[in-house]
């Protein structure tokens, strides 16, 4: 019984250090502290690290929307679907948006979405308005 009681508690604790682990800095080539420092693409950094970005795309389809927002931050914009889809919306570079997060904005964007159980399983690129 003693075995148990030791064997659970030794789990629990794994369990809570792995949770409070923070993200990585880095992911292949992309730098995540500045993609998750550059909020709403105002400071125009991620438009640096976009090819960074599309090189890590195949690495980040198939994870989980929580795991994505670990990685790169809170989105600028997320929006929910039909079919309990979900998209995440990261600026690229300076516009509209850096005003006010609720106006059109035809700054470059990423687009991630999410099917219906919260995998990423699509990526694209958007300049017009959103």
């Amino acid at each position: 019984m003693n075995k148990l009681i030791t064997k659970n508690l030794v789990l629990a604790m794994l369990v809570a250090i792995t949770a409070c682990s923070s993200p990585p800095d880095k992911l292949g080539s992309l730098d995540l502290v500045k993609w998750r420092g550059d909020r709403g693409g105002c400071t125009n950094v991620r438009a640096g690290l976009e090819n960074d970005f599309k090189s890590i795309e195949k690495q980040l389809k198939g994870k989980f929307a929580d795991d994505i927002g670990d990685l790169l931050g809170r989105p600028d914009i997320h929006q929910l679907g039909e079919r309990n889809q979900k998209f995440y919306v990261y600026f690229l570079a300076k516009g509209e948006q850096c005003a006010d997060i609720k106006a059109k904005s035809t700054a470059p964007k990423v687009i991630l979405k999410f099917n219906a159980v919260g995998l990423l399983s699509e990526i694209t690129y958007q300049t017009r308005p959103l």
